[in-house]
């Protein structure tokens, strides 16, 4: 299962299954767990951590140092779940910060040339398309879906089953739920077609439209929008999607919410 021409330090610890194909370059401190596929000419340094059931495409480079002028070579890493397609090409850089990691959760796309940059936090089920670039400590959700060719500046989070239109400018939070485009970028709508395919029911639909149009269609200034999403429902949809605002709000950290469409 492992070519002959790979390289693969005696330190790594490969499942038995690991298939591993032509001039891949594995190092030390480097686990990879059953049924993963690693494609020609992949380069993996640890400390790395590669769950099962992951096809890793050819080209990509996984757990190398960050891009990042503040990494003076601290003792951080890539921790990475199950299920993952990684197609050509895609970059994963280590954390910046002493014990810090990057990780990418469950059953995620990442589409050639992808890049995933320090301190990033992916969830599980996210697609994200080909030519992506997120900048450090970017936040996704679960079920996000991120279109081609845009950037995500560093310290912004994308709430769950977001969409961003390809070649858009993200700089600032994205919350759950809610179509995001364009340069300068704006909500433009809820994410309909995400609730559909995950089964909302006509009553959570209904509300997350209501919730819709009172932040961005009642004139309402967002803290107090945020107060009447408070008492509009107990549903865990609207109870998440009004913590992540405020979240966004008050956490000195971040750096705002996405503007809604004139």
């Amino acid at each position: 299962m492992i070519h002959p021409t790979a390289i693969i330090d005696k330190k790594a610890e490969l499942d038995s299954s690991v298939e591993i194909a032509p001039n891949v370059v594995i190092g030390a401190d480097v686990k990879i767990g059953a049924n993963t596929f690693i494609g020609a000419n992949v380069v993996v340094s640890g400390p790395i951590e590669i769950g099962c059931d992951n096809q890793i495409f050819p080209g990509a480079a996984l757990g190398l140092a960050p891009q990042d002028l503040k990494y003076k070579g601290d003792q951080s890493s890539v921790k990475i779940g199950h299920r993952n397609i990684i197609r050509e090409y895609v970059t994963i850089n280590r954390a910046t910060g002493e014990g810090e990691e990057t990780v990418i959760g469950n059953d995620n796309l990442l589409m050639a040339y992808v890049h995933v940059a320090h301190n990033c936090i992916l969830g599980d089920r996210i697609v994200i398309a080909n030519s992506v670039a997120l900048a450090g400590h970017v936040e996704i959700e679960s079920k996000a879906v991120i279109g081609g060719m845009l950037g995500i500046h560093q310290f912004v989070k994308i709430g769950k089953m977001a969409m961003l239109g390809g070649m858009s400018r993200i700089d600032r939070d994205v919350p759950p739920y809610m179509l995001v485009e364009g340069n300068p970028s704006h909500v433009r709508s809820l994410n309909l077609v995400a609730l559909k395919r995950n089964n909302f029911d006509n009553e959570e639909i209904f509300l997350l439209k209501k919730a819709y149009k009172i932040l961005y269609k009642s004139g309402l200034t967002i803290s107090q929008a945020l107060k009447e999403l408070e008492h509009l429902s107990d549903n865990e949809h609207i109870k998440h999607l009004t913590k992540f605002m405020e979240s966004s709000v008050n956490d000195k950290n971040r750096r705002g919410l996405i503007n809604g469409s004139k």
